[in-house]
């Protein structure tokens, strides 16, 4: 017996030695790190953060994520930039068509609460889609920059509440529901919605929607009075030009633009930009997308979740075509 342990314990350490030692993080002891996009003689650092996807706060899968979800990624870098006394900027990349209403809130909020606290810029750069609850998150940040070819815009807000009652009655079956009050499953897609429930649904959206023209209004008040807003927020999406007309956004660039302004925002003449990853051979330059970085084991199932997130219970800012979970 005491000869297998020991042919068995050769055996593994012969084999540990010829072969690839592959080590994986589960536990997410090791820390993020900084990685070196562009270089230059100055130490200051400007932070690029990428808010890529749809905005909410569930964790994605892949036993190699470390924060899970979006809200925690920018939170974390959000923190770990406030630590630096070199961090003299943030440009903030958005590729999203917006998601959930408190995801969107919060990350707008930590945005604000960095500018207020630190005392440092943050610019947004809209990438190919910065709709709905990503123009809410750019309306956090000191000034937004649109690629030539952004959609932006669909202000506004939206839940889906699909009816099957009629395919219940089709193949006869009945539901039993015992509840504690009339409106207890208001909502419910297993029988017709009243009137007073449709109404009570209309107005949670309209709260919210007030919440997201206040937050517009908050950002542009100075271009923008509130009933221009309400005109242009009927949830229709933009192209950057119509957008820079309608003056939801203040320019028209690319990422050498959003550099500029950051560096002009935080009165330096030159600085070393900057992200944090786990996977820094991944994140090599400015172009360099997250999501393979932040989850590289994550497997896409395209279904009918990633077609209609919405069926989800919850309010979204979201521009639904462009939905990606």
């Amino acid at each position: 017996m005491r000869l297998s342990v020991i042919l068995l314990i050769g055996i593994a350490l012969f084999w540990s030695a010829c072969t690839p030692q592959i080590h994986l993080d589960f536990l997410g002891k090791q820390k993020i790190q900084e990685v070196v996009l562009m270089e230059s003689e100055s130490s200051e650092r400007i932070v690029v953060l990428d808010l890529f996807g749809t905005i909410k706060t569930e964790s994605g899968s892949g036993m190699l994520n470390r924060e899970g979800d979006p809200v925690s990624r920018i939170y974390y870098r959000l923190e770990t930039a406030a630590r630096d006394p070199r961090v003299r900027g943030i440009i903030l990349r958005l590729d999203t068509p917006g998601g959930g209403v408190t995801a969107s809130d919060i990350i707008y909020h930590e945005i604000l609460r960095f500018r207020q606290k630190n005392q440092i810029p943050v610019v947004a750069l809209m990438m190919g889609v910065a709709a709905s609850g990503g123009d809410y998150v750019a309306s956090a940040c000191d000034y937004i920059i649109a690629h030539p070819t952004t959609i932006t815009g669909s202000i506004g807000v939206i839940t889906i509440l699909p009816d099957f009652n009629r395919i219940l009655s089709k193949f006869g079956i009945e539901l039993n529901v015992f509840k504690s009050g009339r409106m207890k499953d208001a909502g419910s897609p297993y029988r017709k919605m009243t009137t007073d429930e449709k109404a009570h649904f209309q107005s949670l959206i309209d709260a919210m929607y007030k919440k997201f023209l206040g937050v517009i209004h908050h950002s542009r008040k100075d271009k923008l009075s509130i009933e221009e807003i309400e005109t242009l927020a009927d949830g229709r999406i933009y192209s950057a030009q119509q957008a820079l007309e309608l003056k939801l956004i203040d320019e028209i660039g690319y990422f050498e633009s959003a550099l500029k302004k950051t560096l002009l925002l935080a009165k330096l003449e030159q600085a070393t930009v900057i992200a944090y990853s786990y996977y820094p051979l991944r994140k090599t330059n400015i172009y360099a997308r997250p999501t393979l970085e932040e989850n590289p084991l994550k497997m896409e199932i395209k279904g009918l979740d990633y077609l209609l997130p919405t069926l989800k219970p919850g309010l979204y800012y979201l521009w639904l075509p462009a939905a990606d979970d």
